[in-house]
């Protein structure tokens, strides 16, 4: 464990707050403040931290924290820049994968950065954060080695990137995560008209992941359109003729992965 631990206050409390807070107390630095607009998420993960206190404004001004983590959604971040009032000496850090490191101003904060978890989290999910990609970029060298000091007990894969690199990731991580669970979501909904256990896809899904990683995700692709079965397309388009949004996607990837195969 680092022998250098931090005080720090959280803006925002949800997903990201909500497993990253306690796993930075557990590496020994301390919560001092949980800020939320509400107030009412804040108050649920305090029971969660050893001796963190509610803030009930973005006034920073007489905090004992020196870093302060911005973890709301991507179009808040501007707005609780715009409001927040720092002690002077601080760090500020945004969460965002998306948002640029220039989005904070040079001048909020001795340092800024930009702290990013490519991990999807929700709060009534476990997640091994000592296996969480963290994606570190701040304005100073300095900022760098606070980032780095901050997160090397909390998770063995850290990383530093540009905020070019990290908005190719954020999209890449749309595809793979996001749009992945969407069509999961799809495959539940068509399985609904008759009545199939949706857990009957796990061990396929399961595999079709593993095989992905292992073999590259293009030498990995299998399915109808992969091989040319037109015939097969034609009868599945005729399956979802009554779910015409279904029947637009499904359409619209087996066109790509038929003009990238064939």
């Amino acid at each position: 464990m680092s022998n250098e631990t931090f005080n720090i206050s959280f803006i925002g409390a949800g997903n990201v707050a909500y497993h990253l807070a306690p796993a930075l107390e557990n590496a020994g630095h301390t919560v001092k403040e949980v800020y939320s607009k509400s107030g009412k998420s804040a108050k649920k993960l305090l029971p969660n931290l050893y001796d963190a206190s509610l803030a009930k404004s973005l006034d920073f001004s007489k905090s004992e924290a020196n870093i302060f983590i911005i973890a709301v959604p991507d179009d808040a971040v501007v707005q609780v820049l715009e409001n927040m009032v720092l002690p002077e000496r601080s760090m500020v850090v945004h969460t965002s994968g998306a948002l640029p490191l220039s989005v904070i101003p040079k001048n909020i904060a001795g340092v800024t950065g930009v702290l990013y978890p490519l991990q999807t989290f929700s709060k009534n999910r476990k997640i091994a954060m000592e296996s969480v990609p963290f994606l570190l970029e701040s304005s100073h060298k300095e900022g760098h080695a606070i980032l780095e000091k901050l997160l090397k007990d909390v998770s063995k894969h850290v990383f530093k990137v540009n905020s070019k690199q990290r908005s190719q990731l954020h999209v890449a991580a749309v595809f793979a995560c996001n749009f992945t669970n969407y069509m999961l979501t799809s495959s539940q909904d068509i399985l609904k008209k008759t009545k199939i256990d949706f857990n009957l896809l796990q061990p396929l899904v399961t595999e079709t992941i593993q095989k992905s990683f292992e073999l590259a995700p293009k030498n990995a692709q299998t399915g109808p359109a992969r091989r040319g079965d037109l015939q097969t397309l034609d009868k599945h388009m005729e399956i979802l003729a009554k779910q015409p949004a279904y029947a637009e996607i499904y359409e619209l990837l087996s066109q790509q992965i038929l003009d990238k195969y064939q």
